[in-house]
């Protein structure tokens, strides 16, 4: 299993497909550029299926929370992709609902740290660039301000290690329920504390998702939830979507 250079497992690809990739890639960044005003719409030519897969993935687990009161987490956040289809789903699916506030995490670093669990993930791993917290900053403002009530901010990023971040929003926001959680840090510690930390906020009906369950590559993810949980007194489910991907209601 080969790594990218911000330490991204690449999958089973062979050069070949890797070579096509680079020129399907090289190929859409030129309609980005070329396509003129409307190209997010153009840009719909080179959406390739397993980013389609990933939107309706999202849909699906945006409206199994919809009748739950609370906040939506996001705990990594890598390139924001996630955390901008939560944002544009809110505008689609309660447009009027204010009080949906969507909380991203992130260290934008990589992994922090690991632990003898998680395999050959290493610290740094998963990074992305040094000032990207400020660039996702300015692409989440955009979405709010296209999105209904654009003058009440109903989202935030908190960059910085999870281990210490959580506690801290949790403390500051005394009000907030957890209606949904995704949990896409990948490696042990990350995912136990904060796991260990936001339950009591959850109420029943809140949804729990876990993006590397029963990953090879990532075994101290599932370690987490069993640890923390007990793997038997959840049911967990996944989505014909996605590999790796299970997610449970409490």
């Amino acid at each position: 299993m080969e790594k990218s250079r911000t330490g991204e497992f690449t999958g089973y690809r062979t050069t070949a497909q890797r070579e096509r990739d680079q020129r399907f890639k090289d190929i859409a960044l030129g309609v980005l550029e070329d396509s003129g005003p409307n190209w997010s719409i153009h840009a719909l030519s080179v959406m390739k299926r397993n980013t389609i897969a990933r939107v309706i993935y999202y849909h699906d687990l945006y409206q199994r929370c919809l009748s739950v009161p609370g906040v939506i987490c996001e705990f990594g956040v890598h390139w924001g992709a996630g955390l901008s289809t939560l944002l544009n789903l809110r505008s689609l699916l309660e447009p009027y609902n204010h009080s949906r506030h969507i909380v991203g995490f992130d260290t934008f670093e990589g992994f922090a740290d690991t632990h003898a669990k998680d395999g050959e993930a290493q610290a740094g791993d998963y990074s992305s660039r040094a000032d990207f917290a400020s660039s996702l900053a300015e692409i989440l403002a955009y979405h709010e301000s296209i999105a209904p009530f654009p003058e009440v901010r109903k989202h935030s990023l908190i960059q910085g290690n999870v281990v210490d971040t959580v506690p801290v929003w949790l403390e500051e926001n005394p009000h907030a329920s957890i209606a949904l959680a995704i949990f896409d840090m990948d490696i042990y510690a990350p995912t136990k504390i904060t796991l260990e930390r936001i339950l009591d906020r959850m109420p029943k009906g809140s949804v729990l998702v876990f993006d590397e369950f029963n990953c090879p590559f990532f075994p101290g993810e599932t370690q987490a939830v069993q640890d923390v949980l007990g793997i038997r007194n959840l049911r967990l489910q996944r989505h014909p979507l996605q590999t790796y991907c299970a997610f449970c209601e409490l």
